[in-house]
């Protein structure tokens, strides 16, 4: 994220300290300075203004609750940070379950010493990823850890969101003939990270995809109801374990055609380069969308309107065949199985 865009529309105010001490966390006068000059500051609104011990609202019809915790290295990184990625990470969970996102709790655990102004440019991010996502942060905590315990800052958000009244999400929905749809082009998050641990440089930037899908999946479920029948975004694992965890809870199988499945030519070179597949880099501004076939096409063109979708696409089709496997006809024209992630591919990546 740009730095000076930020301090435009978010100036830093004067302080008397440059680096985050223990005593900032102590629940005292220092704690209370960090709050008020810094998150009070930048994320007020009338319910965490109250500065009470929790957030008292009112919701009212089916609910969904979702929790994530963000420890992404490097935090500052080519298209967000790690403040974005909080808010947008559970904003998207919910989003997945069918859910209107309304409300987050933030919570920081802040390693002694951390830049102060670095803190604040993460204030910042987490000030428009909420506004873009027409979210509120109501209430949260922060810790200071000694220096050498932590990486800087870890955060962790929590949402709670009302179910959309025509969604109907659940993985008991999914049956044979149903189509397999891809929101966007995949790998570019985990990319646009490894690009800046390896030192890789590209044509153009490698961005991370992180954004909020809320109010693309709301206008989804508005035109479409029933015929979606699961949504998930393919975060850590990317896209192979998504489905894998599918097929396994559904015990269908999946048919995946590789050549229809969208990804940046830079993004799949980089790939190359590393010797990764890109079918397990994780992605934080994509969605799979497990529909009725005879509103496939129908959903991807609604898709292809938005920006954050520009590259939706069939990749697939729930079959009976190979139960719990995921099976995929390669671009040369063979047949492989596309496993589960063993392990860990791509440590600290969200």
């Amino acid at each position: 994220m740009n730095p000076i865009k930020m301090q435009l529309s978010c100036p830093m105010p004067k302080m008397d300290y440059d680096r985050i001490t223990l005593g900032h966390g102590g629940g005292g006068t220092l704690t209370n300075k960090l709050l008020e000059q810094g998150v009070f500051d930048i994320l007020g609104n009338e319910i965490l203004d109250t500065h009470h011990d929790g957030a008292v609202f009112q919701m009212n019809g089916m609910m969904a609750f979702s929790t994530d915790s963000f420890v992404v290295s490097p935090i500052f990184f080519p298209g967000g940070d790690i403040g974005e990625l909080a808010v947008n990470g559970t904003v998207n969970d919910l989003a997945m379950c069918g859910a209107k996102p309304q409300y987050l709790s933030l919570s920081f655990i802040i390693e002694e010493g951390f830049l102060v102004e670095d803190f604040w440019r993460i204030l910042c991010s987490i000030k428009d990823a909420c506004q873009r996502a027409g979210v509120k942060i109501v209430t949260g905590d922060t810790k200071v850890v000694e220096h050498g315990k932590g990486d800087q800052i870890f955060i962790n958000t929590s949402g709670v969101g009302i179910i959309e009244p025509k969604a109907q999400i659940r993985m008991d929905r999914v049956k044979v003939g149903d189509v397999l749809i891809v929101s966007n082009v995949v790998a570019s998050h985990g990319i646009a990270i490894m690009s800046v641990r390896e030192g890789l440089e590209f044509e153009s930037d490698i961005l991370s995809d992180t954004c909020p899908l809320n109010h693309v999946v709301k206008d989804m479920i508005d035109e479409f109801g029933d015929h979606i029948h699961l949504l998930k975004d393919p975060t850590r694992g990317g896209i192979a374990s998504v489905l894998n965890e599918i097929v396994r809870d559904v015990n269908l199988g999946i048919h995946l055609n590789e050549k229809q499945i969208p990804i940046d030519s830079q993004v799949k070179g980089a790939c190359e380069i590393l010797g990764l597949d890109p079918l397990y880099v994780a992605n934080e501004g994509v969605f799979i969308a497990i529909v009725d076939a005879k509103s496939a096409e129908d959903i991807v063109n609604q898709l292809k309107k938005n920006e954050e979708c520009a590259h939706a696409a069939i990749i697939g089709q729930i079959v009976a065949d190979h139960p719990r496997q995921v099976i995929m006809r390669s671009g040369i024209g063979g047949k492989r199985v596309v496993n589960m992630l063993v392990g860990e591919q791509l440590p600290r990546i969200c």
